[in-house]
């Protein structure tokens, strides 16, 4: 058991029946009244960030979870198999484990992240930029880059689309930020 005082970013906690990591927390003392944290938490299954405010002192259930290497190696029907670089023992995980999973290219290096106690694979996370091959894209016309913000669609090698310049073409080498999903750069 943990209290209010031992909250750190990245700490994962038990909250309503539900793990959470705490991406931000506050502690405020007002001139008048109890303490009390102010806390972001991070839902580990779905993404969903809500606040919530904790009274100082509380007893908190912590988890622990272990962060590991894999290799994505396939999708098949019964979801995502994944290769362990330790051990070499292969996992497959749900989709709805994955996120962003249209931008998985085969021998990809991911972190998956376990309840360390049931050894239960939790989320799995992309590194936080990858790089993929322009597969279609309309040409950019001359003249059309007046605004330096103009963008274009383009599919990448995975089947995920994605906004580019004007200037990208198709068969360039793009990389992408994963975290939210745009265009970072031109690949050499």
């Amino acid at each position: 058991m943990a209290t209010t005082a031992d909250f750190k970013n990245g700490m994962c906690i038990e909250f309503n029946g539900k793990l959470y990591t705490i991406t931000h927390f506050l502690h405020v003392k007002p001139g008048k009244g109890a303490a009390f944290v102010r806390t972001k938490l991070k839902n580990v299954e779905t993404g969903k960030v809500i606040e919530n405010t904790f009274n100082a002192g509380l007893k908190i259930n912590q988890v622990r979870i272990e962060t590991r290497e894999y290799q994505y190696l396939y999708k098949e029907e019964s979801g995502f198999v994944f290769m362990n670089l330790e051990n070499y023992d292969q996992i497959t995980l749900p989709e709805h484990k994955i996120e962003n999973a249209d931008l998985y290219k085969d021998g990809i290096i991911v972190q998956i992240i376990f309840h360390a106690e049931k050894e239960e694979a939790l989320l799995v996370n992309l590194p936080p930029f990858i790089e993929s091959e322009v597969t279609y894209t309309e040409p950019g016309l001359k003249g059309d880059t007046a605004s330096s913000n103009a963008l274009k669609p383009a599919t990448i090698e995975t089947g995920a689309t994605i906004m580019v310049p004007l200037f990208v073409n198709q068969g360039d080498v793009i990389k992408i930020d994963t975290r939210d999903r745009s265009y970072s750069e031109r690949v050499k």
